[in-house]
C-alpha cells in the first residue's frame, strides 16, 4: 500500500490504460518478469488477448539495470531470463516492461524473444520515457546514459530493434495511480522538472561513474 492505494491495483491500471493508449496486433502478451507483470496481466484483460509467461526469471540474479558495467549487465541478462519457446514460437509478441533506461537490457531481450522464434515483438512500457535522473534515493544513471534523454521514440524502438514501441503517457500513468490533477507526485524523471532544485554538485558525477550506451 503507497498512499493508501494498492500498489497492484494501481499496476493493473497502468497495463490497463497502456492497452488504451498502444494496443498491438499481436496474439499474446509476455510481460518481463517481475517488474512487468502486474501491468501485464491489465493489458491481457484490457486488450483480450491472452497472457502468458513467456519468460522466467532466475530469481538469484538482482536487477541488471544498477549493475557498474555493460559487461555485467549484458552477462546478467541471459542468466536472468529464459524464454519459452513453446509459448513463443509463431506468436506476435506483446512484450510489456516497467521502464526503459539505457535501452540496452530492452534490446537483449527483444532479441532473446526474437530468438525463441516470435513472429513479431512489439514493446510496450508502463511509464513514460525516462528522460532525467533522479537525486532523490533511486539508483539510476547519469543523464547522458538515459537512451531517451537524447532520442526520439522511433529512435529508441529502433536500437532495441522491436517491431513497434509505445511508451505510457504522464497523464496515463497520473490518472492510473490516483487524480492526474494531484500535483504532490514527482515527476522529475519524465519532465526534468525538478520539485526541490538539484545542486551542481548532485549533477555531477566522476568519469569512472559514467558509462556510454554501447551500440
Amino acid at each position: 500500500m503507497v498512499f493508501g492505494r494498492s500498489v497492484n491495483k494501481s499496476r493493473h491500471k497502468i497495463g490497463k490504460q497502456l492497452a488504451r493508449e498502444h494496443p498491438a496486433p499481436a496474439d499474446i502478451v509476455v510481460p518481463v518478469p517481475d517488474s512487468g507483470v502486474a501491468a501485464a496481466i491489465g493489458y491481457a484483460a484490457e486488450s483480450g488477448l491472452k497472457f502468458r509467461f513467456g519468460l522466467v526469471r532466475n530469481h538469484y540474479v538482482g536487477r541488471t539495470f544498477i549493475e557498474p558495467k555493460q559487461s555485467i549487465r549484458n552477462f546478467g541478462v541471459k542468466v536472468k531470463l529464459n524464454p519459452i519457446e513453446d509459448l513463443i514460437a509463431g506468436k506476435r509478441v506483446v512484450l510489456i516492461d516497467d521502464s526503459i533506461v539505457r535501452g540496452t537490457t530492452s534490446r537483449k531481450i527483444v532479441t532473446m524473444v526474437r530468438q525463441a522464434a516470435a513472429t513479431e515483438v512489439h514493446l510496450r512500457i508502463s511509464c513514460p520515457p525516462t528522460i532525467a535522473p533522479c537525486f532523490y534515493g533511486v539508483d539510476t544513471p547519469t543523464r547522458d546514459q538515459l537512451i531517451a534523454s537524447s532520442r526520439s521514440v522511433e529512435e529508441i524502438r529502433e536500437f532495441v530493434g522491436a517491431d513497434s514501441l509505445g511508451y505510457l503517457s504522464l497523464e496515463g500513468l497520473l490518472a492510473s495511480v490516483g487524480d492526474p490533477r494531484d500535483t504532490s507526485f514527482c515527476t522529475a524523471c519524465y519532465t526534468n522538472r525538478y520539485p526541490i532544485p538539484v545542486t551542481n554538485e548532485a549533477e555531477t558525477k566522476s568519469d569512472r561513474e559514467k558509462e556510454p550506451i554501447v551500440v
